[in-house]
Parts: structure tokens; C-alpha cells; sequence
């Protein structure tokens, strides 16, 4: 029995650009038969499009932060949906998503918002976590600066990017990119929207049952990338 996950998604509560809430996320990827989700908000480090507000005290924008998948979590204790925490991080328009981290990590690591990447990827791959860059050859009109890449920090390259399939050269560049340096791919959705559910994320033989999981089918070769 295959088993499907969300890899890269965005709730209302932690991500401006985003209009759905994560209890409406969880039941929705639920309803077209997803047998999990990771939440992936815009992290209020480094992203413009974070829904939390600047200026509060560093516990107060983490707790808040975190309410998105909280939410879902919540959600999906109901309705049978595994849900996982994450963050997408980002530094002059290059995405990271990070898992296998939790909101003790993030309350523990106010320093964060004064480091550099390579400064936070260490630190994240010290306390455990791992990182996949996120459509790393995007183009889009609020991207000025040049694509940034960080083959030698990240664990993965997102290959398939759900809410890019309208310009596939970008998807393919990803492909090639990995392939070229020998770091594993996989695939999410990018979904922020109820009306915009891409269908892309991952197909696996065994149910994913921690971070861990699908960091260790990543490296194996063992996931299958839907493009939705």
C-alpha cells in the first residue's frame, strides 16, 4: 500500500501569502487522500511573507509562529493525518525547508536571527535537523538578486515543485543541479491555498513515521516525486 505525503505547504496563521488555515489544510489533504503533511510556513527569519508581526518579543513571534501546524496537528489527531513540523527559511530569495526540528528548537535559538546561512544550516545539522533547497531555480518578478546555491549545506534538492509545473525548465534545472552534485531529490506542492492544492509531494511503501523517515527514503532513492 503506497502512502502519500505533503512535503511543502503553507498555513494562514504563519504565512502571510497564504489563505487557508492548518486545520483547513490537514482535512483537505486528507480528503484527497494524503496520509500526511508537513507544514512548512514562511519562517519570521528571513522571509518577508511571514504572518508574524516584527517587533515582539522573540518567545511571543515563536509561539505564534507555530500555530499554523499546531492547528493542523490538531486537526489531523481527529481525522487520522500524520502532520510534521517544519519551516521554510530564506536568504535573498533562496528557500530552505527545515525538518526535524520543533518550537523548543526555536525557543532555545534566539541567536538565529542574527547569524548567516552557513551559520544557521550548521547549527541546524548540529542539533539534528536537515535541510532541502526549496525550488531552487524559481524565477519569478520579486526575485532580483541571483539564484544562490548551497550544495555542500543542504540534504536535498526539491526536484518537483508542484506550483511551478506551468514553467517545467525550472523543475528540470533542479533535477540537473542535484544530479550534479549527488544530493537526493524529492517533490512538495508549494500549495497555499484551498483553491490551489497542487497534488505533487511524495509517494512511499511504508508510512512515515517521524522526520527521520523521510530524510533516511530520501537518501535511499526510495521516494517516489508526484508532480500533481
Amino acid at each position: 500500500m503506497p502512502y502519500r505525503y505533503e512535503t511543502h505547504m503553507h498555513t494562514a496563521e504563519g504565512s502571510r501569502c497564504a489563505s487557508a488555515s492548518g486545520a483547513e489544510m490537514a482535512r483537505a489533504h486528507k480528503e484527497k487522500g494524503y496520509a500526511g503533511i508537513f507544514v512548512t510556513d514562511h519562517f519570521f527569519v528571513g522571509h518577508g511573507n511571514t504572518a508574524v508581526p516584527s517587533g515582539l518579543p522573540w518567545r511571543e513571534r515563536a509561539e505564534l509562529f507555530c500555530k499554523g501546524y499546531e492547528n493542523a496537528r490538531e486537526e489531523g489527531e481527529k481525522i487520522g493525518l500524520d502532520v510534521f513540523f517544519g519551516f521554510e527559511y530564506s536568504y535573498h530569495g533562496a528557500d530552505f525547508l527545515v525538518y526535524n526540528l520543533d518550537k523548543e528548537w526555536l525557543l532555545e535559538h534566539e541567536e538565529i536571527d542574527r547569524l548567516q546561512p552557513r551559520e544557521i544550516f550548521a547549527q541546524v545539522h548540529r542539533d539534528g535537523g536537515f535541510i532541502v533547497h526549496a525550488h531552487p531555480f524559481r524565477e519569478a518578478d520579486y526575485l532580483n538578486g541571483p539564484i544562490q546555491l548551497f550544495p555542500k549545506d543542504v540534504d536535498g534538492v526539491e526536484a518537483v515543485n508542484g506550483a511551478q509545473l506551468k514553467k517545467p525548465w525550472m523543475n528540470e534545472r533542479a533535477a540537473v543541479y542535484a544530479k550534479m552534485y549527488g544530493l537526493p531529490v524529492t517533490a512538495g506542492s508549494d500549495s497555499h491555498h484551498l483553491s490551489a492544492l497542487f497534488g505533487s509531494g511524495v509517494e512511499t511503501r511504508e508510512p512515515i513515521k517521524a522526520p527521520g523517515d523521510y530524510l533516511r527514503m530520501m537518501r535511499d532513492g526510495e521516494l517516489k516525486l508526484l508532480e500533481g
